[in-house]
């Protein structure tokens, strides 16, 4: 079942971001076959703009809570909000599903 997490950054947390990036997406690696997608916001100028998205398939909420729990970003204390919503996959990567 696909999970939206939704993550906002703490204002003036750039530089912890860029720090703790390689960590992170060590971390993420681990989950690749259930990432259905993934990255963070830029601005028009491809700045970071402190925050991002995923897209995980797993099997229950408790799973995805566990995974951002875990996320090097939590651990540091570089979100300001984490927001997880299930998805139902209506159109994905060109095709239809329903």
């Amino acid at each position: 079942m696909p999970y939206v997490i939704i993550t906002r950054d703490k204002p003036g947390s750039i530089d912890l971001r860029k720090k703790t990036r390689a960590e992170h997406l060590q971390y993420i690696e681990r989950f690749v076959p259930s990432v259905l997608v993934g990255g963070g916001f830029i601005t028009e100028e491809d700045a970071l703009a402190g925050g991002g998205l995923i897209i995980l398939d797993v099997e229950n909420r408790s799973e995805v809570e566990e995974f951002v729990k875990n996320d090097p970003y939590t651990k540091v204390g570089l979100f300001q909000e984490v927001e997880i919503k299930r998805w139902k996959k209506v159109f994905f990567a060109g095709e239809k599903s329903l």
